[in-house]
């Protein structure tokens, strides 16, 4: 695949994440406590059922919902504090299409990353 293609691509998914971002992470509404279940538009198979009160579980759907949910679903399944909270680590575990998309329109995530973790 040349660098055209690929850079291309990449555009493509920047775009498709952009779209799909809140005004203000403040509109991330979603619960902070207890299980989560995903639609099957989000996840169509595998674990569908997180619980938000243990931190792998929790990373993994905040992981889960920013790759594959649309805009209601982040407002809906995403809490800003606790995306905030998680960023640190989140961001490493997230492709880089949707970490800088997320960086770019929210430069308060990144006064919650450290310095040298800017590469996934």
């Amino acid at each position: 695949m040349d660098t055209t293609t690929t850079a291309r691509r990449a555009e493509v998914l920047r775009d498709r994440y952009r779209g799909r971002l809140p005004e203000r992470l403040q509109e991330l509404a979603g619960p902070v406590e207890g299980n989560v279940d995903l639609p099957l538009h989000i996840v169509w198979s595998g674990r569908t059922s997180y619980s938000l009160d243990r931190p792998k579980s929790r990373m993994t759907l905040y992981r889960t919902v920013l790759a594959e949910g649309l805009s209601e679903d982040l407002v809906a399944l995403l809490h800003h504090r606790l995306l905030t909270e998680q960023w640190p680590v989140l961001r490493r575990l997230i492709s880089p299409y949707i970490r800088d998309v997320w960086e770019d329109a929210f430069p308060e995530l990144l006064r919650t990353a450290p310095a040298d973790t800017t590469a996934a």
